[in-house]
């Protein structure tokens, strides 16, 4: 549909999000699929949330930045998903413009402020490795505090900027956006103009956002590799080693295909390829999150069986 200002020209006043099929079998079977990831996302990681919040062992900077994660991959996957779920078995697959601006910018936000997040984490393993007697007197409550809302801080704004710029740029037609949600490249390449300059300001926010924290998050790595290589006991190397891992296969998922969809040119936008990419640090990654860090963790494996074993004395 579309609403005409003037004489010459129209402005798309609702977009179609063309989702991955046409084919109804197809789609039913993508629903179950994306339905059981959604749940499991969800799930996962509001228990997280809630066995940091009941175990008072748990009350540490380490979890406190945890519980902030497990809450924007919440966001993330709540954003895009379930629009997603009713696209796939709904013969409408319309997104008002309205809808669209305000989905592109909540989900750039999460995004923004969990790639600034990952940055926080990093340091937190730095001084707890590197000065681990210091730990909670250098994290302290209202230093960690002040760096989440940092964090949320310049997510939202760069998020702002970033959904104004595209959301700001002429669409006068076609309307289709080949993708499951309003993400910013796909959309903006519906615009009936040169985008090289929105595309320079996305570029400049990729590199605040995106390579500066990814910068420090190797540095901090880097001399977290050095302080581990010096503790004698076999046993605390690899139990610093493990935590490290964990957090570097989360930032491997969710920062590897970021950087391609929003950091490549637009002459290189593959719409189907696209779509698949940006399931890692969309769904996938919310996923993985609860997955590392309840598997691999003990002290979250202890909270859930304290609460299962409160639950039977109570039932």
């Amino acid at each position: 549909m579309w609403m005409p200002p003037g004489q010459n020209q129209s402005w798309v006043s609702e977009f179609i999000l063309h989702g991955f099929s046409s084919d109804p079998t197809t789609n039913r079977t993508l629903f179950s699929a994306f339905l059981l990831l959604f749940l499991s996302s969800v799930l996962g990681n509001g228990l997280i949330i809630t066995l940091i919040c009941l175990d008072t062992h748990l009350h540490t900077p380490m979890y406190f930045f945890l519980c902030i994660l497990s809450l924007l991959d919440m966001g993330c996957v709540t954003t895009t998903v379930p629009q997603m779920l009713v696209h796939l078995l709904s013969r409408s697959q319309t997104i008002s413009f309205a809808a669209c601006w305000l989905q592109m910018c909540i989900f750039g936000a999460v995004g923004l402020t969990e790639c600034i997040l990952f940055v926080v984490v990093a340091f937190d393993r730095y001084v707890a490795i590197c000065y681990p007697l210091r730990y909670t007197v250098i994290l302290s409550l209202g230093l960690c505090t002040r760096l989440s809302a940092g964090t949320w801080a310049c997510g939202f704004f760069f998020s702002l900027i970033h959904t104004f710029f595209t959301m700001r740029l002429p669409y006068c037609g076609p309307n289709m956006v080949n993708h499951y949600f309003c993400e910013g490249p796909s959309v903006r390449n519906l615009a009936c103009m040169d985008t090289h300059v929105i595309e320079m300001v996305d570029s400049v926010i990729s590199v605040f956002m995106v390579v500066a924290p990814l910068s420090l998050i190797l540095a901090s790595y880097i001399c977290i590799s050095q302080a581990i290589f010096k503790i004698k006991s076999m046993q605390a190397r690899c139990k610093a080693f493990s935590t490290c891992a964990s957090h570097l296969t989360v930032i491997t998922f969710f920062y590897a295909p970021a950087i391609y969809i929003y950091m490549k040119p637009n002459s290189r936008y593959s719409p189907e390829r696209d779509k698949q990419i940006s399931l890692f640090y969309n769904v996938f990654s919310a996923l993985l999150n609860p997955v590392v860090y309840s598997l691999r963790n003990k002290n979250i494996k202890g909270a859930f069986l304290k609460v299962m074993g409160k639950s039977r004395v109570i039932c």
